[in-house]
């Protein structure tokens, strides 16, 4: 997508880049794309250990078996300019919102937030790191990346105050 000023912007992050953050990516791709909007949308790890890699392959499988392509997408770094290129940097675990936050430049634009707090009455903070596990946890990850992508176009419509 196109870098638009007029554009919302999202900036989704994890630990390294390379499992919750790149679905979270498509699935707000594929949001915004299904509504006939535009936005400028990556992902980017608090870590660089992962740095030009694509996506885990359990990540990549589950992504084809949704209808979407992860290959293209590589692993990389938030960097401080992140924080005046996006409107919405959007951690997908606590640990991800700290840390960030301790980056965040002062008065920088970015508005920092949880995925899952996007979703009406979630009472979960944290979509689970499913990189330790079997398949079957990229499968939850996407379930939730999904449902949290959904709230956030939908306010994305309902308001231009995102």
């Amino acid at each position: 997508m196109s870098c638009l000023s007029s554009a919302p912007s999202f900036l989704f992050v994890c630990t390294g880049n390379i499992c919750r953050s790149p679905l979270a990516e498509l699935a707000m791709r594929r949001e915004i794309e299904q509504r006939g909007l535009i936005a400028d949308i990556d992902s980017a790890g608090t870590g660089n250990w992962h740095e030009g890699d694509r996506p885990d392959p359990r990540a990549r499988a589950t992504a084809r078996r949704h209808g979407l392509n992860a290959d293209p997408l590589r692993a990389r770094q938030v960097r401080k300019e992140d924080f005046e290129r996006f409107d919405h940097i959007i951690a997908l675990d606590r640990s991800h919102l700290a840390a960030l936050q301790k980056m965040q430049p002062a008065q920088s634009k970015a508005k920092l937030s949880l995925l899952l707090e996007h979703i009406p009455h979630e009472t979960r903070r944290d979509v689970a790191d499913p990189y330790y596990g079997s398949e079957a946890g990229f499968e939850t990850t996407w379930h939730d990346v999904e449902a949290g992508c959904k709230a956030l176009a939908a306010r994305y419509l309902e308001s231009s105050s995102l």
